[in-house]
């Protein structure tokens, strides 16, 4: 009965830790900073007034940067009407004390250390509540609480935290986006005059477009039929297999042509990619596989195949019905954890919306994705292949050639998108045309009109051409390209050339 009665007891209230923090520095830094206005340009990029964790230590430090701001002098005398209301500073001793701030001369040496000292507390303590917000939720049962939601939030802010220490690099001065742009320009020297970003593994693609770059938006669109999810496959086992070769060579991650790659298959299996991979690695036709219908050699094959990729940076989720955000927090998990350089996604219309706003606005739902995957693209400052599908008005016209106004759904697809390619093969609609196979005694026009038949295929068989319908860093223009339907492998024509530009 003891035991229940001390068991019923109100407990002691738990010691709440203090949080992270360190006020004398706070104040060393700002006498620093009046005694010596110059180190205000050493620090302001990278401090804002709300890491400070003393509020009238961050409005002392906005005023500093306010007066700096008109080139005038911040100092205890030109900062004292700013801080005579003030009722913190009145609790401190009033405006006097931003001249006891000034006492020791001995700050302005370790001005730069105080600052990221304050820097990083202040990341502590975001941290902090980031931890608490989780706990909160996660103690909130009630029925409205979804738990994956909860989670996928909680990575977003961790991610938002963890990415607060590039804050710095978010402006850059002239030079260093010069330096930048060389960077980029050596790059697509070195590899041979064409190849600035990650690489496509088509000599042809990449003359055209100088690879795929970071921070890019790139919609591959087709009716079906047409192999997008076989090219954006073959672009993403190139771009892998490139890095494991650099990387092998000694060649630095960051200056490497290829980069370790995310699909998200919405439609596909994982099991259904990697047959595919293997299929065209193997050389072995994608649908023997799947049926069996191999020999002991071409198993063999196939054995080497697997376990040459085995160690591929190729990472492939096929969870089905992501919405756009969950996606996000996967693909930033991905760029932590494996640091991915590249993402695709197969397809766009199987993303799903935040749900916010009305269910039957499809074209609004649409353009809220392709947004979060320009921003997707530029937060993790990586290339984003999204799949996209065509409206049927292809279908109707007599040239089947796609063209931007095809795009599906496309609210603001095109506006978003850095490059818009699409992809066709004359193949797919002259095999669908075949004529009645002629018999003895049929009428001669059959027989012509069989044989023109066999002459369109002889000529367009195997081949594809990739259209550039949209590109922000050049023209637009089509790519003739084989492609072997058997493996589902696409490769560049012996004489491939780049055509003029398309007619709008």
């Amino acid at each position: 009965m003891a035991e229940i009665l001390r068991l019923n007891e109100p407990a002691e209230a738990p010691v709440t830790p203090a949080l992270p923090q360190n006020i004398e520095a706070e104040a060393a830094l700002l006498g620093a900073l009046m005694i010596d206005n110059r180190l205000v340009e050493d620090v302001q990029l990278k401090l804002r007034s709300d890491h400070f964790f003393e509020p009238l230590h961050g409005r002392i430090y906005d005023s500093i940067l306010r007066m700096s701001d008109k080139n005038m002098v911040a100092n205890p005398v030109t900062l004292r009407p700013m801080f005579e209301a003030d009722d913190a500073m009145k609790e401190v001793g009033g405006p006097a004390y931003l001249a006891q701030l000034t006492g020791s001369g001995a700050a302005i040496i370790g001005a730069r250390d105080f600052a990221q000292q304050i820097y990083d507390l202040a990341l502590l303590r975001s941290l902090v509540a980031v931890g608490r917000d989780m706990v909160e939720g996660a103690l909130d049962t009630s029925e409205e609480v979804a738990p994956l939601s909860q989670i996928e939030r909680a990575e977003g802010e961790l991610y938002r935290v963890a990415e607060q220490g590039g804050g710095e690099g978010k402006v850059k001065s002239f030079g260093e986006a010069t330096k930048l742009a060389i960077e980029q320009a050596e790059r697509a020297l070195n590899s041979g005059g064409h190849l600035s970003g990650v690489t496509t593994g088509l000599d042809g693609i990449n003359s055209k477009i100088g690879g795929l770059h970071r921070s890019d938006l790139l919609i591959l669109a087709g009716r079906p039929g047409m192999g997008k999810s076989s090219l954006a496959t073959n672009m993403a086992f190139a771009a892998a297999q490139r890095f494991t070769r650099d990387v092998e060579d000694g060649i630095d991650p960051a200056k490497s042509a290829g980069a370790p790659v995310a699909i998200f298959s919405l439609e596909m299996s994982a099991d259904q990619l990697a047959t595919r991979i293997l299929s065209e690695e193997s050389g072995i036709s994608s649908e023997n596989l799947r049926m069996g219908k191999i020999s002991q050699q071409e198993f063999r094959q196939l054995a080497r195949a697997a376990a040459d990729l085995q160690t591929l940076p190729l990472y492939i989720d096929d969870t089905p019905g992501l919405t756009i955000a969950a996606l996000r927090t996967r693909a930033r998990r991905l760029k932590r954890q494996k640091g991915i350089g590249m993402v695709v996604i197969d397809y766009l219309q199987l993303l799903q919306g935040s749900g916010k706003g009305s269910s039957d606005n499809r074209v609004q739902e649409i353009s809220e994705i392709s947004r979060g995957l320009k921003q997707l693209a530029k937060e993790l400052d990586v290339p984003v292949l999204a799949l996209s599908q065509l409206s049927r008005a292809v279908e109707q016209r007599e040239d089947k050639r796609p063209q931007l106004s095809d795009l599906r759904e496309s609210g603001s697809i095109e506006q978003d998108a850095d490059i818009v390619m699409f992809i066709y093969r004359e193949d797919y609609y002259v095999a669908s045309r075949e004529p009645k196979r002629p018999m003895d005694g049929d009428d001669a026009k059959i027989f012509e009109a069989y044989e023109q038949w066999q002459r369109d295929m002889e000529r367009v068989y195997g081949t594809a051409e990739l259209l550039i319908a949209k590109q922000r860093h050049g023209a637009t223009g089509k790519v003739k390209m084989k492609f072997d339907s058997r493996i589902t492998k696409f490769s560049d024509l012996a004489d491939n050339s780049f055509l003029p530009e398309l007619r709008s």
